[in-house]
């Protein structure tokens, strides 16, 4: 048993770790409470059993082509604001890390059983894991309601796992916050944000960079939903409406954009409170998160989780230079950066060719902004070992069952397959305590030999600069943004349009939105 600010909670004892689960960090955001920033709970008399999960936000689930890769139970029931606990001694003061799950913030909870906290807290770590409001309710942009409640709960989270983390046996000195894909766009946010200052020492952010989204595309998801449901783009009026029927509406609108091709998407915007400017701008600017060393990464085939799911690589491929035009026109790039892409890459197909040009204007070279931004006090890896399944590659979230010491669950293999190799599970998962623990994932920090910790096949290594001649070719890019084909049309020309359509369509219809 183990007292809170709110009340006592009684875990359990697995595997000799003490666990505890869906403890509440907030009120439950029903009623009054939708669409608003998140507000302490209500305390409790006697002692919470903290045994199960708790709810898990409201969100769609993930198309069938999908899924077959991707786990994202539910748990029913209002109280979603809530967190979990791993501890191996709540009478200890140790290193603390805090998960943000991923996906897309639509989807996604602390629930996945990859995130599994036990390998962590075996090593010495107090682990947290958090849940978070998703989709309209967490990032919906109104006129009448405060923006980013998603991203004002975690903060809310933040501060209770400061104030409460001792008593589980954490120092809240020594906070690692840590998240992957739509998480590491969260902890870019919250390094940027000033009320979140000094409540942690340390962040990972794991295929995902800060940044802000466009006012304008939240603005058009809530516009695009408030006309399916017949209702004004109000707060009050979508807090009328049942929840069920709220996520049918965002399930059909979120069908309008795609992670290669863009589109309306929810995201985290700049609000003049929390987020206060753009969050890479703020970090590169030297304005926030001074003295938190950083460990941030990516995979090297990211986008392969985007395009292999119902044979959109393939496709990808036969449309040649429309494919090409289409990569440009979502990178906001003229056709040098493709030809240069092209030079680098020979063999490399068109799926290839667009599918990194938009993972490095997305997600690489922010990222690697950031390092330059940060030296000595930045640690970059690349996740390079292929799934065990086909035509994977080293795709987006393929490295977490590694991170986590998961390998053995049946969710870790949907994206690795059988056999994923222990000694790449005892590296990654290592590094990632070594961090937590002091701040040196044991590799060299970021200078200007841009050291970058590879993780594949075999034991690890560090490379310079392996991906300097991608980025190289973005800042020799002079021509004008463009959208006409790199080469000349060749016959067929309005087929190959047509399909390309198509796949756009068949994007839309795969349910996984801006990145997972």
């Amino acid at each position: 048993m183990v007292g809170t600010p709110y009340g006592s909670v009684r875990g359990r004892y697995e595997k000799g770790i003490a666990v505890f689960r869906g403890i509440p960090y907030a009120a439950p955001p029903r009623g009054p409470r939708r669409f608003r920033p998140p507000e302490p709970p209500e305390p409790w008399d006697g002692v919470r059993d903290a045994v199960a999960f708790g709810p898990t936000a409201p969100k769609p689930p993930y198309s069938e082509a999908f899924a077959q890769y991707l786990s994202d139970p539910v748990v029913p029931g209002d109280d979603c604001l809530n967190l979990n606990v791993w501890t191996p001694d709540p009478g200890a003061r140790l290193p603390v890390l805090v998960w943000l799950h991923g996906g897309a913030l639509t989807r996604g909870s602390s629930a996945v059983p990859v995130y599994d906290g036990h390998a962590f807290a075996r090593d010495g770590v107090v682990f947290v894991s958090v849940n978070y409001r998703l989709g309209v309710e967490g990032y919906g942009l109104f006129p009448d309601a405060p923006a980013n409640p998603g991203l004002r709960d975690q903060l809310a989270a933040l501060h209770w796992v400061h104030a409460s983390i001792g008593a589980f046996g954490g120092d809240p000195d020594r906070i690692t916050l840590a998240g992957q894909s739509a998480g590491a766009i969260s902890i870019g946010a919250l390094l940027a944000a000033p009320q979140a200052q000094g409540l942690f020492r340390r962040a990972v952010l794991q295929s995902g960079p800060p940044e802000a989204s466009d006012r304008d595309k939240v603005r058009r998801m809530v516009r695009r939903m408030a006309t399916r449901l017949k209702v004004p783009a109000t707060a009050a009026a979508f807090a009328e409406v049942d929840p069920e029927l709220l996520l049918r509406a965002q399930a059909e609108v979120g069908r309008l954009s795609s992670p290669v091709l863009g589109g309306p998407a929810f995201g985290i915007v700049v609000d003049g409170d929390v987020v206060p400017r753009d969050p890479l701008e703020a970090l590169i600017d030297g304005d926030a998160a001074k003295d938190v060393d950083l460990m941030l990464g990516w995979t090297s085939d990211e986008y392969r989780l985007w395009l292999v799911p119902g044979g959109l690589l393939e496709r990808v491929d036969r449309l040649g230079p429309v494919a090409l035009a289409g990569a440009m026109a979502r990178c906001h790039c003229g056709s040098e950066v493709v030809r240069g892409y092209r030079a680098l890459h020979p063999e490399a197909g068109t799926a290839e060719i667009v599918g990194q040009m938009v993972t490095d204007h997305l997600l690489r070279i922010p990222l690697h902004r950031l390092a330059e931004a940060r030296p000595g006090t930045s640690y970059v890896y690349e996740f390079a070992w292929p799934s065990n399944l086909p035509d994977l590659g080293a795709c987006h979230a393929l490295e977490l069952g590694f991170v986590f010491d998961t390998g053995e669950t049946p969710e870790s293999a949907k994206l690795a397959g059988e056999g994923a190799p222990t000694e790449l599970a005892e590296a990654m998962h290592g590094a990632w305590v070594r961090f937590a623990v002091d701040g040196d994932p044991g590799w060299r920090p970021w200078d200007a030999g841009h050291p970058v910790q590879i993780f594949g096949k075999g034991d690890p290594y560090v490379v310079s600069g392996p991906r300097d001649g991608d980025f190289a070719v973005w800042t020799a890019d002079t021509t004008t943004p463009e959208t006409a084909p790199v080469s000349e049309p060749a016959e067929g020309w309005p087929a190959r349009t047509a399909e390309l359509r198509s796949v756009v369509r068949r994007l839309r219809r795969t349910g996984l939105a801006r990145r997972h």
